[in-house]
């Protein structure tokens, strides 16, 4: 039997810290308690003193590349970088080689994540202007839901008829995530930018391109279609102010048809910030303007925007290299997401309950997964250490994810991941991920 005592820990769940200790039997939280002593001598001990014990992250959108784009990444790799940045569970996109839109080819996905993903696992269907038939088809229980992109975006899944969408929408009782970008919008900006700059367009004008307007546009037509049907809607990385009018705070999550998420990237970057990091912080949607930034983290913290995410989508190298109009939107931040945040809240921009409700509890409660999301006694033990005052600089030789690098090398964090628990197994812990593929496909309660 798998036995690991966790002592002395700061405890957070549900918008308190209380010190304390927990026990794991098997994969499962059996005790928490102000203290608990060992009930056999194979327990194994870990003191936690000082330290922050969080319920392990579930991140609601990656994309691990696998099938077909495995030289960026693959499960394997990108499932053992989320680990080690404390995310347990994580939810992947079906824009993979080939598109994940029919039922046999997201079952193919999730075959292979039983064979490789340290962290637990779910895939979402893909949607395209004629696939409906196979969209009714899936399991609501096993599978998280229905990805959407109404804008181009890497992979050719634009669901671009406003007859499909309806029917979709009208449809099915799947949660329905959605790319929001107006695509004629982003089209004719590039066409002018085009003419100007040829394939060479400065980075700093993708804002320009994929523009406020471009978002907008997309999000509030969508907002009102699920008004319409009923649909139960999530509107993936929010990059704007004026999306943010689209939700509410009024009504508690559990009671929300529309939620909203944002990304990583767009709470610590701005347009600024193109001049030195170029097509390395290149996103769809774009990374915006300061003003932005710090409407999003308005909205974070008084509930218009419940889930704190990454879009973790590596390229290589060469790929982020090219010139602007070839080198593809995205990058890596699972094995960084957690500290961020942390430094985050270093910076007095968000308490470590609000970090936890939006990277933990809300994603779990808005997908309705089983059993995890927060540290309750019956509940499957992901967990993650973090302790906050124990600094490290991000390297090119501690990258994990297959790509190599991230937006965040050279930076030096306040805070690091010393553990990380999967269903109870012990798979990271002081910068080495243990060879043990623990992660288990996600159950969800509807």
């Amino acid at each position: 039997m798998n036995k690991i005592l966790i002592k002395n820990a700061k405890i957070v769940n549900e918008g308190t810290v209380f010190e304390g200790d927990l026990l794991i039997e098997n994969d499962l939280i059996v005790e928490i308690a102000e203290t608990i002593s060992p009930k056999s001598s194979d327990c194994k001990i870990i003191d936690a003193e000082g330290n922050y014990l969080i319920p392990g992250a579930i991140d609601d959108q990656v994309h691990f590349r696998e099938p077909g784009l495995t030289h960026k990444g693959d499960i394997e790799s990108e499932s053992r970088a989320a680990v080690a940045g404390g995310i347990t569970s994580f939810i992947e996109q079906p824009n993979t080689v080939p598109n994940a839109v029919t039922q046999e080819l997201l079952e193919q996905k999730y075959q292979i994540a039983a064979e490789s993903s340290f962290a637990n696992y779910s895939f979402m269907m893909g949607g395209t202007n004629d696939n409906l038939e196979e969209i009714l088809k899936t399991n609501p229980r096993n599978v998280a839901g229905l990805k959407l992109f109404l804008g181009s975006s890497t992979g050719d899944m634009l669901v671009d008829s406003t007859d499909s969408l309806e029917k979709i929408f009208s449809s099915t009782k799947l949660l329905i995530a959605v790319h929001c970008e107006d695509e004629s919008t982003v089209k004719s900006n590039l066409a002018k930018y085009k003419e100007q700059y040829g394939d060479d367009i400065p980075v700093e004008y993708h804002p320009l391109i994929r523009t406020e307007e471009a978002c907008y546009l997309s999000s509030s037509r969508t907002v009102e279609l699920a008004k319409k049907t009923g649909a139960r809607l999530h509107v993936f990385h929010i990059s704007t102010a004026k999306e943010l009018n689209l939700f509410t705070n009024k009504i508690p999550l559990s009671e929300k048809m529309i939620t909203a998420e944002v990304c990583i990237h767009h709470l610590w970057f701005s347009d600024e910030d193109y001049k030195t990091k170029g097509n390395f912080i290149k996103w769809n949607p774009a990374v915006k303007t300061a003003k932005d930034r710090d409407a999003l983290w308005k909205a974070v913290n008084d509930g218009r925007i419940d889930v704190i995410a990454t879009d973790h989508a590596p390229h290589t190298l060469e790929e982020k290299s090219q010139v602007y109009t070839k080198a593809p939107s995205g990058g890596p931040l699972v094995q960084h997401a957690v500290v961020a945040m942390f430094e985050a809240y270093h910076q007095g921009k968000i308490t470590i309950e609000k970090i936890v409700e939006k990277m933990c509890h809300n994603p779990a409660s808005l997908f309705k997964i089983e059993k995890r999301g927060f540290i309750k006694v019956g509940y499957y033990a992901d967990l993650a250490i973090v302790n906050a005052g124990l600094p490290w600089s991000v390297k090119k030789e501690n990258i994990l994810a297959k790509c190599g690098w991230s937006p965040f090398e050279g930076y030096t964090f306040k805070s690091r991941i010393t553990h990380t628990f999967v269903n109870g197994q012990l798979v990271y812990q002081g910068f080495k991920v243990s060879p043990k593929k623990a992660g288990k496909r996600l159950l969800f309660d509807r």
